[in-house]
């Protein structure tokens, strides 16, 4: 035992040298940096903004319009003159993204009820969120304008009935239900915010499997490169010792080298996210239709992103094996990055149960797939589907490690090699 645990701190140290701890340290310094100006710019959108308008009207109308808009933390720069061409150019020529014509009559045709066309014009100056997010801001300001033109018109019309029952007479509540609960709430609501919810977790195992992953395969391939191979094989310690001490050194690795990056990542989105909040009405129905995690999912959760995390170690191995140097090292992550990539992505956009027959279970005979699956079957408590993706995990790991054992066990391991120009492996 103390043998394998000299090897195993061996192996760490030899992974864990100042050129990753530098890169790690700048990268959780980047997101950081980005999340605070993200976060910034995020402020500024929902602060005070500039707008440039020409009333042409100057009636009570459009003077109530004007301040629709202060109330919703507009600052309103005055455009003088009868042009809107003129007004264009001018605000082109200043700093505001947001321009608003009222034409002459506005409130006239308002009180015919034959309204005329108000203008806007946006400035895009840039293509952030920040800037997108003035001109829906005005749209929102425009639109809750509207509803109060229509409902005044409407109680002078019809005083004894209230203008909403006018404006919309069907009158409807939303229900979802999950297995055997119910609750009252929008399903595409309930959809994003559990789906925003459990976003980071197909994050956060993409990263540890390829991280740790290409560790493992640049390791061993370093090593066959600087003929340290053969004389760690010399060591008198089980040669399958060797191979589960370089995989479980790079899974610890790993791990933390995720956690530093999760960490960073907490900031960046944060900064994203900007001032958005949970609704806490939607959390309560959300939790009284049990789309939360409990003690046993997340136990459940975690058991299968631990044997994701094996299978790809123990085929990083494998591949690292094949590779003649550090840099056809590099080329053999492409088919264990794209084992990962198509569930990775599928899981952002696609249901797996409504794919075709051939497509889901290509899918499924994939392992990274299921811990992907694990939260949303977890959640609608399709318990038997987390077991069986964990037990086909497991198998799946134990027959590469039973491949890795036999490789390590003889010297095919100093003379395998994928040699791509001539396409075959060479014994």
């Amino acid at each position: 035992m103390k043998k394998f645990t000299n090897l195993l701190l061996k192996e760490i140290r030899d992974l864990v040298n100042k050129q990753l701890i530098i890169s790690l340290l700048m990268m959780m310094a980047i997101f950081y940096f980005i999340g605070v100006m993200a976060k910034t710019e995020m402020k500024k959108a929902a602060g005070t903004q500039k707008i440039s308008v020409m009333d042409l009207d100057q009636s009570d109308l459009s003077r109530g319009l004007a301040g629709s808009l202060k109330t919703a933390n507009f600052e309103i720069e005055w455009s003088q003159g009868k042009d809107p061409e003129a007004a264009v150019q001018a605000a082109k020529q200043g700093d505001t993204y947001l321009l608003l014509v009222i034409p002459q009559g506005f409130g006239e045709s308002i009180v015919r009820l034959e309204p005329k066309e108000i203008s806007t014009y946006t400035f895009l100056r840039s293509f952030s969120i920040g800037g997108i997010r003035k001109s829906e801001i005005l749209k929102a300001v425009i639109t809750a304008t509207n509803a109060y033109l229509s409902n005044d018109v409407l109680k002078k019309k019809v005083p004894d009935v209230p203008p909403d029952i006018l404006r919309s007479p069907i009158k409807s509540k939303d229900y979802v239900i999950v297995k055997d609960r119910m609750a009252e709430g929008s399903a595409s609501a309930i959809s994003g915010m559990v789906y925003s919810q459990s976003v980071i977790i197909p994050i956060i195992l993409f990263m540890i499997i390829m991280y740790s992953s290409q560790m493992v395969i640049s390791a061993i391939a370093m090593e066959k490169q600087n003929k340290t191979l053969e004389t760690l094989l010399t060591v008198p310690i089980p040669r399958t010792a060797i191979a589960t001490t370089k995989m479980l050194a790079a899974g610890i690795v790993g791990l933390l080298s995720a956690a530093i990056y999760m960490i960073g990542m907490k900031s960046y989105m944060g900064g994203m996210m900007g001032n958005i909040r949970a609704n806490a009405s939607m959390n309560a129905v959300i939790k009284q239709l049990g789309l939360t995690l409990t003690g046993n999912g997340y136990v459940l959760l975690g058991i299968a992103l631990f044997f994701a995390i094996l299978c790809g170690l123990a085929m990083a191995t494998i591949l690292g094996v094949l590779a003649e140097d550090f840099r056809s090292a590099q080329t053999l992550m492409l088919p264990l990055m794209l084992m990962i990539l198509i569930p990775y992505l599928l899981s952002f956009f696609a249901d797996v149960n409504s794919l075709p027959l051939p497509v889901r279970l290509l899918i499924l005979a994939i392992p990274f797939s299921h811990p992907f699956l694990a939260t949303p079957n977890i959640m609608l408590g399709h318990y038997s589907a987390v077991l069986y993706g964990i037990l086909y995990m497991a198998v799946v790991f134990f027959v590469l490690v039973f491949i890795a054992a036999r490789i390590f066990s003889t010297d095919r391991v100093l003379t395998m090699k994928l040699r791509w120009g001539k396409k075959k492996v060479v014994f």
